[in-house]
């Protein structure tokens, strides 16, 4: 099965360094938190590496891992951080007929202040990335099986019209994971797209941008879910989607949204796990406990997992347990590829008898 991936590539330089060197304040009304360095003094760090990144990076090295015959389209500079990421899609077998050098920008790098037990800072440049235009995307392409659309940097954004217009025109299926910036900037095309794309993959955060963009007269839902004995029912069960002072409940949200044309969508709400409807039925996977040592790439291994397995024919619940324990693996490792799992030792994992977490369903 064929697959391309359109979005962001990457360098990232990840600094590690001890809690004891960096302090967290956190605001008790606002749930945020900010890192305090102390000013004019070199902080010592436990390590500093590199490692290539970004949406389409991510999420190509998660398919062909998985099996996929994978290509990625993005944009990268004439220089060596381009030559580096271009090393690392040959190294994974990716191809980079359709990576456009692009003299006029740098190819975009971030730096990752890894502390606290996560990647709790991150500075972003996202360079080239930003200069996709329509002149870039070749039909040719786009002669797939699956087109995953990752999140798109500013100006490229404007491209994601004629990307899923493409990509349906060469019968792809489509699949989505559009990022806070995309939503706010060029909300009213990613809404026209919607009865488009095949699989909508979302964190909380992105799931309440898109019900900015929802009509208002979603149908309320206020019957509660109902959870087992031993599985204390997660946050989003209980409070629900809120945007521009309205909550619409999980249930409500899915709906609306497989009404809008959508096939499958799934949002993750970090350590809460994640829901998903598809086929008639939402379901809940909670998260997989796992050691985590850095949080970046973990919505991209999960969104390209659930994408990968639902267009491979599994079961919704199979595909949502295995993205979750493909995300799992992720958190185990600083940086967004390394914890990324083939298809035999992932699947060997969701195998293995009594293998959690168990998915839990109702009728859509």
């Amino acid at each position: 099965m064929k697959v391309l991936t359109v979005g962001g590539a990457m360098i990232d330089t990840i600094a590690i360094i001890e809690n004891s060197a960096i302090e967290r304040m956190s605001l008790l009304n606002a749930g945020t938190s900010f890192l305090l360095l102390e000013d004019g003094r070199k902080t010592e760090a436990i390590d500093i590496s590199m490692h290539c990144g970004g949406g389409a990076v991510n999420t190509a090295i998660s398919f062909a891992r998985l099996g996929f015959d994978c290509a990625a389209l993005i944009k990268i500079g004439d220089d060596r951080r381009g030559e580096q990421i271009m090393a690392s899609l040959a190294e994974e077998g990716i191809s980079a007929q359709w990576a456009i050098r692009d003299e006029r920008a740098p190819t975009g790098s971030s730096v990752l202040v890894s502390s606290h037990d996560r990647n709790a800072g991150v500075f972003t440049f996202r360079g080239a990335n930003t200069l996709l235009e329509p002149e870039d995307i070749d039909e040719r392409a786009f002669a797939v099986d699956l087109v995953y659309i990752a999140n798109l940097s500013n100006e490229a954004a404007r491209c994601f019209p004629l990307l899923v217009e493409t990509a349906r025109a060469a019968q792809a299926r489509v699949a989505v994971n559009p990022g806070t910036r995309q939503l706010h900037a060029h909300g009213r095309a990613f809404r026209d797209a919607l009865p488009e794309i095949g699989i909508l993959s979302l964190n909380r955060h992105e799931a309440e941008d898109v019900l900015a963009l929802l009509d208002h007269d979603i149908p309320d839902d206020h019957e509660p879910l109902p959870f087992p004995h031993d599985l204390h029912p997660p946050a989003l069960a209980q409070r629900g989607f809120k945007a521009h002072g309205r909550t619409v409940a999980v249930r409500a949200f899915f709906r609306a949204l497989v009404g809008e044309g959508v096939d499958s969508v799934v949002v993750t709400d970090g350590m809460d796990g994640a829901f998903a409807a598809s086929q008639g039925r939402m379901i809940y996977c909670p998260a997989v406990e796992t050691e985590v040592q850095g949080t970046a790439g973990a919505g991209d291994a999960f969104g390209s997992t659930f994408a990968g397995y639902t267009a491979l024919g599994a079961e919704p619940d199979f595909a949502l347990r295995a993205a979750a324990h493909n995300a799992a693996s992720v958190l185990g490792f600083i940086d967004t590829s390394s914890g990324l799992l083939a298809r035999h030792d992932l699947n060997q994992r969701l195998a293995d008898a009594g293998s959690p977490p168990v998915v839990i369903g109702w009728p859509l």
